[in-house]
């Protein structure tokens, strides 16, 4: 039975009618299938060579069987391990766009349900996706995460599936890394969810209530048991799993991400954009946002405990920047890359000129008190998200990625010109303590 929290979100979700999470949820497949798309006896099964046989040809026997016409497309049949590079959407629009009627199922996880997301939606097709792994989020998110042909890491506009199917037999058939990754990126949630406190209190945000309490009321609990997840526990993977697609849900909500990522994923698009490699290998999205939410939450601890330089909100006004000196910066980030104009633009977006710098730090100030204690029951400490990671089996430092403390410490300024979305980075930017908060956390000198 679809659990209550689950039905909520499904009552506000724009796309997505339907989401299952059990064992033996991909028996269900045909008969939610000819709920979904009660007109339609036509299907296209996308994957790739490991989730066709984790449960693609499952799908097209049982689909097959209720008298829906399948065909399928793999992806990469070699098996070579591929990026949700914007070339395979192609590939899969030429797919599933020689029959009208077809109805996309997607059987993967990220990168396959991301490709098939955006095809879909450029044919203004719905689709289903079944679940093969619980790597990530974005399952029942509104958008897709691609690579544009210019090699910039973008949020592509796209439906949702109409349909969620998220097998825990399955699920526990695929690597261990996998659910490590989307471990990683759920615990994210915890200092993405300070990031967007911090900005509705800096008025540097809209904020969506709903969306809010969709992520965060459960998360804590979702997470709560990392050793759980790693052993694929029934009880631990099953809330861990919601965990996931409750985040897609509220970002199909709010039309955003914002409910979902902060400053923590900004590093991870930095690395996916420069093709970053470990040992040969990709590193796959929640491994490396992962890290970064254990640095996140080292900076959000420092903050804790000194939110002002000594200085005081004066000297971090006089310091500000003027819009040109903020724009030239911004330039020199990104002159280099093939999106050279991504920094100016969302330094544009969020940039505030003195006198809102002043009445930022006016109302910071005069209201930390009780912000502080919001905060703290937000996150959790630093040693207890390096204790989490290493309990899933995820890397905690950039070392452990094939990054450095000072490669970090250069990304940082990229980070937070990348987006116009408001986060700790900035704030620390503001108040002229974001390089010496960064070199203490990655003891650099």
């Amino acid at each position: 039975m679809t659990k209550e929290s689950i039905l909520k979100a499904l009552s506000h979700a724009c796309d997505t009618r339907e989401c299952i999470i059990s064992e033996g949820a991909l028996s269900q497949v045909a008969e939610v299938f000819s709920r979904m798309f009660p007109q339609e006896k036509t299907a296209v099964i996308i994957a790739d060579p490991r989730t066709w046989n984790a449960a693609g040809e499952k799908t097209f026997s049982l689909l097959s069987q209720a008298g829906v016409q399948v065909s399928k497309f793999i992806l990469e049949p070699s098996g070579i391990t591929f990026h949700a590079d914007y070339k395979y959407v192609d590939e899969v629009r030429d797919a599933i766009s020689s029959s009208s009627s077809a109805v996309p199922v997607a059987v993967g996880s990220g990168v396959v349900n991301d490709l098939v997301k955006r095809a879909s939606g450029e044919l203004e097709k719905s689709y289903m996706v079944v679940a093969t792994a619980s790597s990530v989020d974005g399952y029942s998110s509104f958008g897709a995460s691609l690579r544009s042909p210019d090699g910039a890491k973008k949020t592509y506009s796209c439906p949702a599936p109409r349909a969620i199917i998220a097998d825990l037999d399955v699920i526990r058939t695929a690597p261990e890394w996998m659910a490590a990754s989307g471990y990683a990126d759920l615990l994210s949630k915890i200092p993405a969810g300070a990031d967007w406190l911090l900005a509705r209190e800096l008025d540097a945000a809209e904020w969506h209530s709903r969306a809010w309490h969709t992520v965060q009321d459960s998360l804590h609990e979702a997470v709560g048991n990392p050793e759980g997840v790693k052993a694929y526990e029934s009880g631990a993977l099953e809330r861990f799993v919601e965990g996931l697609m409750l985040g897609g849900f509220a970002m199909q909500d709010m039309q955003s991400s914002r409910p979902a990522s902060g400053a923590e994923h900004m590093f991870s698009h930095i690395l996916e954009m420069r093709n970053h490699t470990f040992r040969g290998d990709i590193v796959p999205h929640g491994i490396q946002v992962g890290v970064f939410t254990h640095f996140m939450c080292a900076l959000y601890e420092k903050m804790l405990s000194r939110p002002l330089v000594k200085g005081g909100k004066d000297s971090c006004v006089e310091a500000w920047p003027e819009w040109e000196e903020e724009e030239a910066l911004s330039c020199s980030l990104f002159k280099s890359t093939p999106f050279p104009d991504v920094g100016v633009a969302a330094s544009r977006a969020k940039y505030i000129n003195r006198d809102e710098v002043r009445k930022r730090l006016k109302k910071f100030s005069e209201n930390w008190p009780e912000f502080k204690s919001v905060l703290e029951k937000q996150l959790i400490s630093v040693a207890e998200a390096k204790r989490r990671l290493r309990a899933v089996g995820a890397p905690v430092y950039p070392e452990e990625i094939g990054s450095t403390p000072e490669q970090t410490f250069k990304d940082i300024a990229v980070a937070q010109h990348m987006r116009d979305r408001y986060n700790l980075l900035d704030f620390l930017y503001m108040t002229r303590q974001l390089d010496s908060f960064a070199k203490e956390v990655l003891k650099i000198k």
